[in-house]
């Protein structure tokens, strides 16, 4: 068992690892997968236009509600936080990342003031089931993780924030052959077998979690939280070889195919232009290194083919235990594609150089090595996630569309009725409100002595039922400085340091026309609210922030 630190009197009771409830009639009540992919972007999955095989992702769409207009929070534990507690990723206590900032809004860890999906469920008596990535427990840069403080206060595990089951890691990311630290509910584990890759693993240990519920007459609510595709790019051969040749084209021809794809397909209420290829990407005809960068990519694919694969086999687990029909299945992603650039003295440098049995690791995106295999460590950068973005601008980190657009996707046999294309602007604070009224389960006011703040979230239970809707409040964004509010069809936008620009969704999602300075009484308008929101909010200057971030890393380098 892990060891708790910091318990003050008033906390250990809200930080301790639970023990399941006991077993309740399962009858009526549905079951609720929540299934989120990791920096996969908006093009990248068959339903949406792309040619990587996703074969069970698409059939659960065509046979439920794709939602074109479902919008994160641009990055990963932010969106996490705001998926898991039904509001803001500041309100959350993530407005930022894992690094403590010095405020509640950015602490790097759920707040006490708030309730996940787990706290509400298990209330209601679901048996409440996590596989996969957390990162939602603060800051873990340290290189030694033998260093880390697993299960204090401000670094609390799913089981301490109501997860009756937990398999997966901690932090933000991990090496999908050899992982640097994990736990099996509150035990680190230690010993992996010789075929192991992180995506068949999490979804073994959720289909066994399902099958004990099953057994003990329980609904379940299950986060199946993957880290694919996040970097590193580790795939099996098998998944990779499926790939070969298929990106010899470069990078413009694969993003123009997808968009015309999308096109063909109805996707959007309007066949927006394509963004331009982004500005800081060249032209696939002037790169050096066709043969790295196509198998960056194929590797890319073979991840999101993989996972695919596993919800496939999860699924029909489903079927075999009898629980599909009566199932919520929900899919979406947590930020657009990752432009990041995987640097031997950047990221690279905060992960372990070393397999788990001692073969070193080539970090860095190095041309000399091709990705895929344990004993490297890349990135697809810039040029492939302005494909998987396609047909939006920008990417992770920003909140133009590129970087917090996600489809979602939601099949339920015994509540859906009919196929749906949907339109409508939402946001992932709803999805909490959305599974308590499927659930027919309350939202807690206390917890553990603390009071919690009401959602910001709106239900979409009228989508899934086919129902004309409309959120009724505005949607708002921050991250880094870079800020947007989305009321209606209007969407009005900045990156740090930047101007405000205005679009209308409806004619131009894809952010070409900017209307700044054409309607000031809509700008005004709208940034008289984005201002009461980010005060109210506590939103951080992120000229004031950004110092205190950079010595945080410091300090948390310099313990590891």
């Amino acid at each position: 068992m892990l060891q708790f630190q910091y318990c003050k009197r008033g906390v250990f009771e809200r930080y301790q690892a639970l023990e399941p409830i006991g077993s309740h009639n399962m009858s009526i009540k549905p079951n609720v997968v929540l299934i989120l992919a990791d920096d996969l972007g908006f093009a990248d999955l068959g339903v949406t236009g792309s040619e990587i095989r996703t074969p069970n992702i698409d059939a659960l769409a065509d046979n439920g509600v794709l939602l074109t207009s479902m919008y994160n929070c641009a990055r990963c534990c932010p969106t996490r936080a705001s998926l898991l507690t039904g509001l803001y990723p500041h309100n959350a206590g993530v407005g930022h990342m894992g690094a403590n900032l010095g405020t509640p809004e950015y602490q790097g860890f759920l707040r006490n003031d708030t309730a996940t999906i787990a706290e509400h469920l298990r209330a209601s008596g679901y048996r409440t089931l996590m596989s996969g990535k957390w990162h939602v427990a603060g800051d873990f840069m340290a290189r030694e993780v033998d260093s880390w403080r697993v299960g204090d206060v401000d670094h609390p595990t799913p089981r301490q924030r109501g997860f009756d089951r937990f398999y997966g890691i901690v932090d933000g990311v991990t090496h999908f052959f050899s992982p640097h630290y994990m736990l099996e509910d509150d035990a680190r584990v230690d010993v992996f077998p010789d075929d192991f890759y992180f995506t068949d693993a999490i979804t073994d240990k959720a289909i066994g979690m399902v099958e004990e519920s099953v057994e003990l007459e329980q609904p379940f609510f299950l986060y199946l939280a993957h880290t694919a595709p996040h970097w590193p790019l580790h795939a099996h051969p098998e998944d990779i070889a499926r790939y070969d040749g298929v990106y010899d084209g470069g990078w413009d021809n694969v993003r123009t195919a997808r968009h015309e794809q999308m096109n063909s397909m109805g996707l959007f209420q309007t066949n927006w232009d394509i963004s331009p290829r982004d500005r800081d990407v060249h032209p696939w005809s002037s790169e050096k290194n066709h043969d790295w960068e196509a198998r960056k990519m194929a590797t890319y694919a073979a991840m999101v083919d993989r996972m695919d694969q596993s919800i496939g086999r999860f699924i029909a687990a489903l079927k075999r235990l009898e629980q599909f029909d009566n199932t919520l299945i929900l899919f979406l992603s947590d930020n657009g594609g990752c432009a990041e650039f995987m640097a031997e003295d950047g990221w690279a440098k905060f992960f372990p150089d070393a397999t788990n049995d001692g073969r070193k690791i080539a970090m860095g995106n190095r041309p000399d090595v091709m990705p895929g295999d344990a004993q490297t460590y890349q990135s697809y950068d810039k040029p492939w996630a302005n494909v998987s973005n396609a047909p939006f601008r920008l990417f992770k980190h920003y909140v133009h569309e590129g970087g917090i657009s996600t489809p979602l996707v939601a099949h339920w046999p015994a509540g859906i009725k009919t196929k749906l294309t949907v339109q409508a602007a939402s946001h992932v604070v709803d999805l909490l409100p959305t599974i308590l009224e499927v659930t027919g389960s309350s939202y807690l006011n206390e917890l553990g002595g603390h009071p919690i703040q009401p959602t910001q979230g709106e239900s979409l239970l009228p989508v899934l039922q086919g129902k004309v809707w409309e959120r009724e409040q505005p949607i708002f964004f921050e991250h880094e400085g870079n800020c947007a509010i989305r009321q209606g069809q209007f969407k009005l936008v900045k990156q740090f340091g930047g101007a405000w620009e205005l679009y209308d969704m409806e004619v131009d999602r894809t952010e070409l026309n900017d209307m700044g300075g054409k309607n000031q009484p809509l700008e005004k308008a709208l940034l008289k609210q984005y201002d009461a929101w980010a005060i109210a909010n506590g939103v951080m200057d992120w000229n004031l922030a950004l110092p205190r971030l950079l010595e945080a890393w410091k300090i948390g380098s310099a313990e590891g």
